[in-house]
């Protein structure tokens, strides 16, 4: 036998199964983190489920090509399960169900706007998973007294109040106010909040009406507001309710000194949809890029995140994609800081969080909802988006007069 051969041989295999017993260490170490994500992905609300799941996944990426989440001696990389409602809210409420009970995911990362948001809420806080949620401003999601519901927007008089003392400060002339609402939760409480603000500042509220759900003829409607001679006029609605309301309101000829819309002017689509029209709305945000915050996250900063995004994307990001990375910036500090993927315990460290980063800083009060944000105020000007609120960040000055 020759015993130099034999060595050798068994020299080789040993190494080869040390080889293999370190890559079987590093696979057995490296798990995945599965978060569910329902979204509007047809349908009517589509363009907001993509802005949104563009947010959820430019923050996956960033963490997986980081390495993962390191959690212990165990790393995660982060898988997010898309499933489409169709822009219906009954079905958000299932598709959350079997992604908790069927497709077995850890977290969850909530739907568009308000009303899916607190319809999903239910089954989140029954199962005992943290849902946070990147597109719910209405306190009225927040208010139920659930321990498991987080989001990053600020409640909704947190736009309407600074908007509302700017224009009563500085623009006397705008006196009569008329709103405009879709017949849903996030744009019916705005709304509401938008006429409070604006009557405890001396401003009348000439026009109140709200429009149902698939309205694309609002002519009628609109013809109304003309006779009441508003000269500010606010639209509470989604991206193709706004798209039809702006144009039809130039074909009735409604031009008030201020058009504030929400949601979905900063939308890219929107801006191509209505062309010259959009020149001068003002909306609400709840970030911008023009914030310049520095952060402890994942992207260190909001020139990062900006930078990222539109690499990965080809476009400027708005605050609805930002708000939905943000989510997720938040389920990864909080489960570093738990030390553990434990719902309970990342639960509890979401709760008590107080973090700095390229959203801003983030620190929830005791429903949930997000206290700690000063939201800008946006302008269409020369065919790009400025800030003409608050001072501290402002790029420019509001401008009166539409089209």
């Amino acid at each position: 036998m020759n015993y130099e051969r034999l060595g050798k041989w068994l020299a080789c295999a040993a190494a080869v199964l040390l080889s293999c017993a370190t890559a079987c260490g590093t696979l057995a170490a490296e798990k995945t983190l599965r978060i569910g994500a329902p979204l509007p992905l047809t349908g009517a609300l589509s363009a907001e489920g993509e802005t949104q799941r563009s947010g959820f996944q430019i923050w996956a990426d960033t963490v997986n090509a980081a390495g993962g989440i390191k959690v212990g001696g165990d790393t995660y990389k982060v898988e997010v399960v898309y499933t489409d409602y169709q822009s219906a809210t009954p079905r958000a409420v299932q598709a959350a169900e079997r992604l908790i009970t069927q497709q077995k995911v850890d977290f969850l990362f909530g739907p568009f706007g308000s009303g899916a948001v607190k319809a999903v809420s239910a089954i989140t806080e029954k199962y005992g998973v943290p849902m946070i949620a990147p597109n719910a401003a209405s306190e009225e999601v927040f208010d139920q007294g659930f321990k498991y519901l987080f989001g990053v927007y600020t409640p909704n008089k947190s736009m309407t109040e600074p908007v509302a003392e700017l224009v009563a400060k500085n623009y006397p002339s705008i006196k009569r106010l008329a709103v405009f609402a879709r017949n849903d939760l996030f744009p019916l409480s705005i709304a509401a909040e938008m006429e409070k603000s604006a009557r405890s500042r001396g401003i009348e509220i000439v026009y109140s009406e709200k429009f149902a759900i698939g309205t694309v003829d609002f002519s009628s409607a609109l013809a109304q507001m003309r006779g009441r001679n508003p000269d500010w006029v606010f639209v509470a609605g989604y991206t193709n309710d706004n798209i039809l309301v702006r144009r039809q309101l130039a074909e009735q000829g409604v031009s008030p000194q201020l058009l504030t819309m929400i949601v979905g002017v900063v939308s890219p689509s929107f801006q191509q949809s209505v062309g010259k029209l959009a020149e001068n709305i003002t909306t609400f945000a709840w970030w911008d890029a023009a914030v310049g915050y520095k952060g402890n996250d994942i992207f260190g900063s909001t020139d990062r995140f900006v930078k990222l995004y539109q690499a990965k994307y080809g476009q400027r990001p708005e605050y609805s994609a930002a708000g939905a990375a943000a989510c997720g910036v938040v389920l990864q500090m909080a489960i570093e800081k738990a030390g553990s993927i434990d719902r309970k315990k990342v639960r509890d460290a979401i709760a008590a969080m107080d973090e700095q980063t390229f959203w801003g800083p983030i620190k929830f009060g005791p429903t949930g909802q997000i206290i700690s944000l000063k939201p800008p105020l946006l302008q269409i000007q020369n065919g790009s988006l400025v800030v003409v609120h608050p001072p501290e960040i402002k790029n420019a000055e509001l401008r009166l007069g539409g089209l």
